[in-house]
């Protein structure tokens, strides 16, 4: 033993500690909270440590208790004291862990995890972590003692230009046999950390899931166990009951209702890490939150670390659960994980495996796969329009009102084609009532074809783009030219009336046109009605109706002119033909076609007074 052993040792810290220190409390770390899990992590990974290295050397070990953790809040003295069993520290370790970022600061510590293949070789060591203490500290007391070692060190620090190093007493020598003892002596506005409910509600919150036994010591009573040492996503799923995965969903997600599908696994391979999720069955309140925010729990190494991490896409949200991660580092890059690229493989492969579950569930079991698209089936719409990797698998995912009936998959729209049918027909619109009565879908049903009833409003977004699904493409009634007649009519009323009169085509447009004026971009005659009088379309190349009037609703664009078309063989349209030597009637039944039009499309005419004054004189005239 030298002098310089014995002697007290003082050093500053490295000159990025200072800075460090300002990054931790006012950059880094939101809520001071987050201290003691920084601690009882550093405490977990040094019980993680000595167990690894027991497997060599089972000495280690020696005689002392099992790998645990202690808490102990003292508000006599204004200390709290983290402490554990785990490998400790010798001398030469406390100043390189504690006193200089180059060992454990962010460029040390992602070269060493390069380095270090299954990251073995970082647990235990103390990391940047450690300084958000001195968020709640005013001066700190690390006593250490390595596994296997006689001698016991203390580092002190109040957080300023340096710490020092010393010999421990033989009491502290005393209380620690193995491992590390942290004395917190705290701000005498963190002193709220020496209540036991404090110390629980964040262990609950953050650490509940470390694998070691975290033991609160409380001032009056005796010791207790405060967290559950138990990580259910990490147990073989041959060891759980239904029940299992229930009671941790609901606490997970601090849920009421049952899980409509369990996903639970453990990937192997480049990267490690353990995966349980759930999907809910009933929808929660925070669904269609504008931040989009997930709600799945990013851990590392049954560390809590984040629950904001976007480990799925926006579109599966609702999912609820924890991905625990054997391979990302505890530092302070957390905070800016979504540009770590381990965590960008996981999130690609976890979300491949969530949509994958769904279409096993979807084709196993239909009834709780309903529940889910019940709940959540406009959200997963959402990954059409923003996943073009997945859009196929969730377009056969999706099911539809139709025409013909209620979740229908487009498997089975595709199944039920008429002779001829190339293409899947849809209509948007904001209500299924409206659009099963829009006249838009008169030439389909005289056809007996299927039409997709679109009344979200996430489906004026994805089919504003080209979408095709098993080489069919699907097709708009409500934009651009439609021609059906490859496809044979069914319906014998509407047969018969291919023998009704024709209003003059080029004539009756030139009058109509006329009398709108600016209010349509074109009059055209329709193949899409065949009772109505008239329809508004959209252009082919430009956005739908629908999707015009959502984004004019929110400011986001103005309405372009629709397209008037027009049913020649209704008698309405033909007596205009008639009337043409009256402008006042033209004028009148031609508004009138354009503005009850507008009203089919749940729209207000742009003069509802004049609307109404025009619609009076025109009954008053066919009343004699």
């Amino acid at each position: 033993m030298t002098t310089s052993d014995t002697a007290v040792h003082t050093q500053p810290f490295q000159a990025e500690v200072s800075e460090l220190l300002h990054l931790m409390v006012h950059s880094v770390y939101s809520e001071t909270d987050i201290f003691l899990r920084e601690l009882v992590s550093n405490a977990s990974d040094a019980c993680d440590k000595l167990r690894y290295e027991v497997i060599e050397n089972t000495s280690l070990l020696g005689e002392g208790d099992a790998l645990k953790i202690r808490i102990i809040p003292n508000k006599t003295a204004g200390t709290l004291v983290i402490a554990d069993n785990g490998i400790g520290m010798e001398r030469q370790e406390l100043i390189d862990h504690l006193g200089t970022i180059a060992r454990s600061g962010t460029k040390a510590f992602v070269s060493k995890l390069k380095e270090a293949k299954d990251g073995l070789g970082l647990i235990g060591q103390f990391g940047v972590g450690f300084y958000s203490a001195f968020m709640v500290a005013e001066k700190i007391v690390v006593v250490s003692r390595r596994a296997g070692e006689s001698d016991v060190w203390t580092w002190t620090s109040s957080g300023g230009s340096g710490f020092e190093i010393v010999r421990a007493s033989d009491e502290e020598a005393a209380r620690v046999a193995r491992g590390t003892e942290i004395v917190l002596h705290l701000k005498d506005d963190a002193k709220k950390y020496l209540e036991t409910y404090e110390i629980e509600r964040i262990i609950g919150a953050y650490s509940d899931n470390i694998l070691f036994p975290i033991e609160l010591v409380p001032e009056e009573g005796e010791p207790r166990q405060i967290n559950s040492a138990s990580a259910l996503w990490q147990r073989s799923k041959s060891e759980l009951t239904a029940e299992d995965y229930k009671k941790a969903y609901q606490q997970i997600a601090s849920a009421f209702d049952d899980p409509a599908m369990t996903l639970h696994y453990r990937a192997e391979g480049r990267y490690s890490y353990a995966v349980l999720l759930f999907a809910p069955s009933t929808k929660p309140f925070d669904l269609f939150e504008p931040n989009r925010k997930g709600r799945v729990k990013l851990y590392v190494r049954r560390v809590f670390i984040t629950d904001d991490a976007d480990l799925l896409p926006g579109y599966l949200r609702f999912i609820r659960g924890v991905v625990d991660s054997e391979d990302l580092p505890l530092n302070i890059s957390r905070e800016m994980l979504q540009n770590n690229p381990q965590l960008a493989q996981i999130r690609k492969a976890v979300a491949t495996r969530v949509v994958n579950e769904l279409e096993s569930l979807a084709d196993k079991d239909a009834e709780n796969f309903a529940k889910i698209w019940d709940a959540f089936g406009a959200v997963l719409k959402e990954g059409i329009y923003e996943d073009f990797e997945r859009r196929e698998k969730l377009l056969a995912l999706s099911r539809f009102t139709t025409t013909s009936g209620e979740k229908r998959a487009l498997k089975q729209v595709i199944a039920d084609f008429k002779p001829n049918q190339t293409e899947i027909y849809y209509l948007v619109g904001d209500s299924l009532e409206r659009l099963k009565s829009n006249p838009r879908l008169e030439a389909a049903t005289a056809r007996g074809i299927e039409v997709l009833l679109l009344s979200d409003p996430v489906d004026a977004f994805w089919t504003s783009m080209p979408t095709d699904f098993e080489g069919k493409p699907l097709k708009s009634l409500s934009q651009g030219d439609l021609n059906l007649d490859l496809i044979p009519r069914t319906d014998e009323t509407d047969e018969a009336k291919k023998d009704e009169p024709v209003a003059d085509e080029a004539a009756t447009i030139a009058v109509i046109k006329a009398a709108l004026g600016e209010r349509v971009s074109d009059v055209k005659a329709s193949t899409r009605l065949t009772s109505s009088a008239s329809c508004l379309v959209a252009d082919s190349q430009g956005p739908s109706r629908e999707l015009e009037r959502i984004l004019s609703q929110q400011n986001r664009g103005m309405r372009t002119k629709p397209v008037l078309e027009i049913n020649l063989r209704h008698p309405m349209v033909g007596a205009i033909t008639k009337a043409q030597a009256d402008s006042k009637a033209v004028d009148d039944l031609s508004l009138l076609l354009l503005e009850q039009a507008q009203i089919l499309d749940g729209e207000l005419p742009e003069d509802p007074a004049a609307f109404a004054a025009r619609l009076n004189r025109l009954v008053l005239q066919g009343l004699g």
